[in-house]
């Protein structure tokens, strides 16, 4: 079995990435065929008798006019936020950006798919519905497999993002359904189905796939000025439309209106405190641009369950303030214990901004739910934020706290036997990873420009030293003649 497990890697995918690709693609239009169909909002016949059942005049009633900006800024988060906070590299831009493409492309068909089959499946027809809200809810869904990458980045082939996106849409489906359907927890920015899953789901496919000789790619774990800067790049956008994140599937008026105000507070909040503490950390106060790129993302993170509760602005404040720390402590301190002691190596610190923060998110909507009381939210309020309609008429606000810690537990249960599970199948020699010398560069898998020619930093210096030198000496020769 360590022969099996410890075979040369080969990592020439000529044949079996454009195999995947084909055939999951192939197989996608096929299943869309069988099962996918507009929804009543999307659909011409349908909407056209909807509007005449509700006495609807006009088109801007759709659905579509109340959710596509948000749907637009999610979409701005997985692509674009996403990509370039994984382009920090000195040499794996072109890995960060592509393959976080590749992923959210197929991983957004699989979810329509998967949430569809366990939410939105007409039992009579045997279709599935979709809308708006179906692309935003697939985002999300991508949005776990694409931070489990971030665990793995550098390290891995894009055939194995691919198999880590198939389990991780899967498991994500199945995951979301026992917390948001069976456990009827809350959770609208996704702190524990989104966060804590796909956190702990890349930490765990990481620490199956543990590289021992690691180190001898040291050389490119790292990152130079102008790639530490597109990375920052990808941090701002995913900081600004955070708010958006957290309340696109929100129930319109105060729910939604509520879930921004928390998200921006809580953002802000986050970014004090990892100032504060990167500062303090080093003996001149100079930051650290990781903990700016990341750590001031946590408050985003772990306002997502509460987003929508009634936390109060100044406990929005708060849970940015903890997160921020947190966050930062844990890049600092936590990162280089895990790697060290527990084998596990996390290119990204996706420990830190995505698994302990969503993990604090989900347990503080656990207390937020259960201290809810009706004279702060009344009657109809409660039973409008946290549901208690049908089945769940009767449950209490303790009983709906006790609930949502439970839900947080299933999807950290999820994301580590899950991705210990993938782990195991990633460790099979056919992926076509890379080899432990040979990771963080884009050039294993990429056709990458050859970098133009310049003059050495030294010559270069020296050349101009020489050049006003000679200035000088005509300088001084002219004032001589004179």
């Amino acid at each position: 079995m360590g022969n099996f497990f410890g075979h040369p890697r080969n990592t020439n995918v000529r044949v079996s990435l454009p195999a995947v690709c084909f055939v999951w693609q192939i197989a996608m239009i096929i299943l869309f065929g069988v099962f996918i169909r507009y929804d009543e909002e999307s659909d011409v016949r349908l909407w056209l008798e909807h509007k005449a059942a509700e006495n609807i005049t006009s088109d801007i009633e759709n659905d579509f006019y109340f959710r596509y900006p948000s749907f637009q800024d999610v979409h701005v988060m997985i692509f674009v936020g996403f990509g370039f906070l994984m382009t920090f590299l000195k040499r794996y831009s072109f890995g960060g950006v592509g393959f976080n493409f590749l992923i959210a492309a197929f991983g957004l068909q699989w979810a329509l798919l998967m949430q569809g089959w366990f939410h939105s499946l007409d039992h009579t027809t045997g279709k599935i519905s979709i809308g708006v809200e179906s692309l935003i809810n697939a985002d999300f869904c991508c949005a776990g497999s694409l931070i489990a990458y971030g665990a793995l980045l550098g390290k891995v082939s894009p055939v194995q993002l691919l198999v880590v996106t198939l389990f991780g849409v899967t498991l994500f489906a199945v995951e979301e359904y026992i917390i948001l359907d069976l456990l009827h927890c809350r959770d609208a920015g996704g702190s524990m189905v989104i966060h804590a899953f796909g956190g702990y789901y890349g930490l765990a496919i990481s620490w199956v796939l543990y590289r021992p000789n690691l180190r001898q790619s040291n050389r490119l774990n790292g990152s130079v000025y102008h790639s530490d800067v597109f990375a920052t790049i990808g941090s701002l956008f995913l900081w600004m439309f955070w708010p958006s994140f957290n309340s696109a599937i929100t129930d319109h008026g105060d729910g939604q209106h509520r879930a921004a105000i928390n998200t921006y507070l809580a953002l802000a909040s986050s970014v004090l405190t990892t100032v504060a503490i990167s500062s303090a950390s080093q003996k001149r106060g100079k930051l650290d641009m990781v903990h700016i790129q990341n750590a001031t993302l946590a408050g985003g993170v772990a306002m997502g369950t509460a987003a929508e509760f009634m936390i109060t602005p100044y406990g929005s404040l708060i849970v940015g303030f903890c997160s921020g720390i947190i966050s930062t402590f844990g890049y600092l301190v936590v990162t280089p214990f895990l790697e060290k002691y527990l084998k596990l190596q996390d290119t990204c610190g996706v420990h830190n901004l995505h698994a302990v923060p969503g993990m604090l998110g989900g347990f503080t909507g656990a207390i937020v739910a259960a201290a809810a009381t009706e004279a702060v939210y009344s009657r109809e309020g409660l039973i409008q934020t946290f549901d208690f309609e049908g089945r769940f008429a009767d449950r209490s606000v303790n009983t709906q706290g006790g609930f949502q810690a439970a839900g947080t537990c299933v999807a950290i249960a999820f994301g580590l036997v899950g991705g210990a599970i993938v782990g195991l199948i990633l460790k099979i020699p056919i992926w076509g990873d890379p080899a432990d010398d040979n990771c963080f560069d884009d050039e294993v898998y990429w056709e990458v420009p050859e970098e133009e020619e310049t003059i050495p930093p030294v010559l270069e210096y020296n050349n101009h030293m020489i050049h006003k030198h000679q200035d000088m000496t005509e300088s001084n020769f002219s004032v001589e003649q004179s």
